[in-house]
């Protein structure tokens, strides 16, 4: 049977991590804010660089366009960027990224190599035998396009001299504070057809499909526009898993937070039960000796 003082030592257990629960929920709150504003911030630009490469792929010749715009029949490889956090306490975030990676890639017959953006996804992949061929684990907390630059590099770089022939990123798109979606989605080739429309680019286009004159020419503004965007799918992604990360950690240590003052009277409650057990076995002690020594 659990003792008072035990009981004691829980109570002020529970209640020092009620205060650390309620401190990282604090911190998260903050955060949040500013990374909802960071990832709103790019919205419109990354909506933008979408409606100009569906207009390019909507026109006559378009998979020719560019080497990253060119589908690859019978795929040889497969490179995976999975995006998490760098610590834990966040409830399912980090899981179910996991999850959705081995769902779509551990049935695949082709080899799958990993590029990891944050050290719980790669601590995870590296002790189920998967290959990370490299890790971005100690990215600054105030995000910049030039530090994602180099993911964008090392998988065009592995696009084009074929060493794979996909690309997928996996990260969790921020929908609502109350709903945040992991998400996969292919990065190369570009599949345009998912984000906005060439349907839609067709319906308001009645009559023949207008033809793009490029200045200085097409292959030299395909060759900046085309990598440059990549780069910034994985930015925005990065952002949106970020603005994610910090939700999910407000909610667990609110929830946690609250557990834990659930728990503390549960057991004050228990607590008051055995203290006043023992001040009512004390008392028929006292009267018991008064009446055998009268």
């Amino acid at each position: 049977m659990t003792s008072a003082l035990e009981m004691r030592l829980r109570i002020k257990s529970v209640k020092n991590i009620s205060q650390v629960t309620r401190a990282l929920e604090a911190v998260s709150a903050a955060k949040v804010r500013k990374s909802i504003q960071a990832m709103t911030a790019t919205r419109a630009y990354a909506a933008k660089a979408w409606q100009i490469l569906t207009r390019i792929a909507a026109q006559p010749g378009s998979k020719n366009l560019h080497p990253l715009l060119t589908e690859r029949s019978n795929p040889s490889a497969t490179l995976v960027i999975v995006v998490t956090g760098n610590r834990g306490l966040a409830g399912a975030y980090n899981s179910n990224v996991i999850r959705l990676a081995s769902e779509h890639f551990d049935p695949s017959e082709t080899p799958v190599n990993y590029i990891t953006i944050g050290r719980k996804g790669r601590d995870i992949l590296i002790r189920r035998g998967k290959r990370v061929i490299a890790d971005f684990s100690n990215l600054p907390a105030a995000l910049s396009f030039a530090d994602i630059s180099p993911i964008g590099h090392l998988i065009i770089d592995e696009f084009l001299h074929r060493r794979v022939d996909e690309v997928y990123l996996i990260y969790t798109n921020f929908v609502s504070m109350a709903r945040q979606i992991p998400t996969l989605e292919r990065v190369l080739p570009l599949e345009l057809k998912d984000k906005t429309s060439v349907q839609n680019i067709e319906h308001h286009f009645t009559g023949p499909r207008p033809i793009y004159e490029y200045e200085p020419g097409q292959r030299e503004l395909l060759d900046q526009v085309i990598p440059r965007f990549t780069t910034l799918l994985i930015y925005q992604a990065i952002l949106e898993s970020l603005a994610s990360e910090h939700t999910a950690r407000m909610v667990a240590m609110h929830n946690a937070t609250d557990n834990a003052r659930q728990l503390t009277a549960a057991y004050q409650l228990e607590y008051n039960k055995m203290r006043q057990q023992a001040i009512t076995n004390d008392m028929l002690d006292v009267v018991g000796g008064a009446e055998a020594l009268a």
